[in-house]
C-alpha cells in the first residue's frame, strides 16, 4: 500500500484553491463547489474537501498537522516568507535554524500549516 492522496477539510474550497494555487504555482486538476484537487507531484494529490460535505462527518479542524515543502537553499526559505507577507498570509514561524534545517511556517485559511525548509546537510 502506498499513500498517494492527502485530504484537508476546509470551510471554503474556493478560498483554499486561491491559497494553494498561489502556494503551488499551479491550477487544480479538479474543482467543484465542495471539492478541489491539486497534483503535488507525479504520484501525490492534495484534496480540499468542504467540511460540511465530509462523509463520515468529522469535528476535526486544521492546524494539527503540516504539509512540508523541501527547498534547496536558505534563500528559497527567505523568499517564501517574502511572498507570504506580500500575499498577507501569516508567518507562524520566522525563518529559523533548527536541528533538521532552516525552516519557516505559514497557514492556509483554515489553519492547516505549511512548512518550507532546507534540510540540514549531513
Amino acid at each position: 500500500m502506498q499513500p498517494d492522496c492527502l485530504l484537508l477539510y476546509v470551510n471554503s474550497p474556493a478560498e483554499s484553491v486561491l491559497f494553494y494555487r498561489s502556494l503551488l504555482g499551479r491550477e487544480p486538476v479538479e474543482q467543484s463547489p465542495n471539492f478541489a484537487m491539486f497534483m503535488l507531484n507525479e504520484k501525490t494529490m492534495l484534496g480540499l474537501w468542504a467540511t460540511h460535505d465530509v462523509q463520515p462527518a468529522s469535528g476535526l479542524r486544521g492546524g494539527g498537522a503540516e504539509i512540508g515543502i523541501t527547498v534547496g537553499g536558505d534563500a528559497e526559505v527567505d523568499a517564501a516568507v517574502a511572498g507570504w507577507q506580500a500575499a498577507g498570509w501569516p508567518v507562524l514561524q520566522a525563518p529559523t535554524a533548527m536541528d533538521f534545517g532552516y525552516t519557516t511556517v505559514t497557514a492556509d485559511p483554515d489553519g492547516h500549516r505549511v512548512r518550507v525548509f532546507r534540510p540540514t546537510q549531513g
